[in-house]
């Protein structure tokens, strides 16, 4: 009787085993498939995790982004040569094994190679510049409804979306700036009728995200809409979205010398501009910066800072231990601060620069300051101090050799753009809270001596006092 339960039972302990065999050989060849084809297929590479960090930091510092304990500039001859080719580069496009394989086995796909061999690929409507920035470009009949935010062209065959601001990088930036639809003709009527005719090309640009903040005013809208726009020699219609009348005042000096025409206020027109181009967003290559290889005409940001001077009227190209004149004394300017970060021995530091010899001027810039006249003034100073901050972004003004102190508060903030957090912010209360302790609740009192050595070091960089003046 045992043995004939035991000969029932044998069939099934094997039919178990090849059972559970197959399942464990099933599961090796799919975590074989896995690591072969679906490598981190929802992670994100380390060099695009710590960007997103990096650009974090810097939005919510709301300041500089790579601040140095004491920052000496040289020429701007010596600031072209200062590149990051790193940040220019243009975004690769990935491509798996898998997805090469299934368009080598397309028929249809292998037979239309064969037909346009030797024909260039046709270039998209909108395509990445950076990895923030998009630019989209068109020509033909083209009618844009600024007030729907919609831009008709003829030549499309398909619908594309984009926001003109170069800070792709940055989510909660590009939350507050306008979307644009660019349209085909609609197939079942005509066009919007063109009330306005331009015979240049229109550019269509924001001032929303974080402009108002004036570093962000230069490295997300001044610095590249001169980049995109200077090729045009004037002859374009600038078409702002988000506009800002009070924004548009203050840079209003620099945009009639990129274009010949007014600005736009393009969300607000009711108005059909009909151009025979139009080309949304800029370019953008660094922070506060142009790479010359890489820029239409090989301009630099020497030549942003020579617009600038043409713009406001200014009159000194070059820094000198003698001054304006040549023959005086050296102008110190510090920038002061009224809430945050401001120099609690500011006084005191006045009086030391003034018995080394320096003329010193105190100024405090902020959102209601003339923009022409404040740039006089700092194109008057050949050195130039403050805590750092936005404020300091005024240096573009700065003659030729002029030499720039950054003193950066404690707590070692060099390191918020250069290190990558994994865990949570709210592990450590978020950013918010390191910036509340770091640079909002901070004050700054300088060690006198320190500050002297410092500026005679200052002095010793400018160009000798008989070196004339432009």
């Amino acid at each position: 009787m045992k043995a004939a339960l035991r000969s029932r039972q044998e069939p099934r302990r094997v039919s178990n085993g090849v059972i559970i065999a197959a399942m464990l050989l099933s599961l090796c060849v799919l975590s074989i498939v896995k690591a072969r084809y679906c490598s981190t297929p929802f992670g994100k590479p380390d060099d695009q995790l710590k960007e997103q960090m990096n650009s974090s930091i810097r939005m919510e510092t709301d300041d500089e982004p790579t601040p140095a304990a004491t920052t000496v500039g040289g020429s701007e001859e010596d600031a072209e040569e200062d590149v990051e080719e790193d940040s220019a580069a243009p975004v690769p496009k990935v491509t798996t094994e898998r997805a090469e394989k299934v368009v080598s086995m397309s028929g249809a796909g292998a037979g239309r190679k064969d037909k346009d061999k030797g024909h260039k690929k046709k270039k998209p409507t909108c395509f990445m510049t950076s990895k923030r920035s998009e630019r989209c470009e068109a020509a033909g009949d083209i009618r844009v409804v600024g007030n729907a935010s919609t831009i008709y062209i003829d030549s499309l065959d398909r619908e594309w979306r984009t926001k003109p601001y170069a800070r792709y990088h940055d989510p909660v930036a590009m939350t507050h700036v306008r979307e644009f639809v660019l349209r085909p003709f609609p197939a079942d009527a005509p066009p919007p009728a063109c009330t306005k005719n331009h015979s240049v090309p229109g550019f269509v640009f924001s001032n929303r995200g974080f402009s108002g903040n004036l570093y962000h005013d230069y490295t997300d809208v001044l610095v590249p809409l001169f980049l995109s726009t200077r090729k045009f020699k004037g002859e374009v219609q600038f078409l702002l979205s988000d506009l800002k009348p009070w924004w548009v005042a203050k840079f209003r000096p620099l945009f009639r010398q990129l274009s010949k025409y007014e600005v736009v206020d393009v969300n607000n027109d009711l108005e059909v501009h009909c151009v025979p181009r139009i080309v949304v967003g800029s370019d953008f290559h660094k922070d506060m910066g142009i790479i010359p290889s890489k820029a239409a005409g090989r301009v630099s940001i020497v030549d942003f800072k020579r617009t600038l001077r043409d713009a406001f009227g200014l009159e000194r190209a070059a820094a000198s231990r003698g001054g304006a004149t040549g023959a005086g004394k050296p102008r110190l300017l510090i920038i002061s601060r009224k809430n945050s970060r401001r120099f609690l021995n500011e006084r005191e530091m006045a009086a030391a620069a003034t018995a080394m010899g320096f003329d010193v001027r105190i100024a405090e810039p902020d959102q209601h300051t003339d923009m022409s006249t404040f740039a006089r003034l700092v194109n008057s100073a050949d050195v130039m101090v403050g805590v750092h901050g936005a404020g300091l972004t005024n240096m573009v003004f700065l003659p030729a050799g002029a030499v720039l102190i950054q003193v950066v508060p404690f707590g070692g903030l060099e390191w918020l753009t250069g290190v990558t957090f994994k865990n949570p912010a709210a592990d450590m209360e978020g950013w918010d809270a390191l910036k509340a302790a770091y640079l909002d609740k901070q004050n700054v009192r300088l060690d006198l001596d320190k500050f002297r050595a410092t500026l005679r070091d200052a002095l010793s960089r400018l160009p000798p006092a008989s070196t004339p003046a432009a």
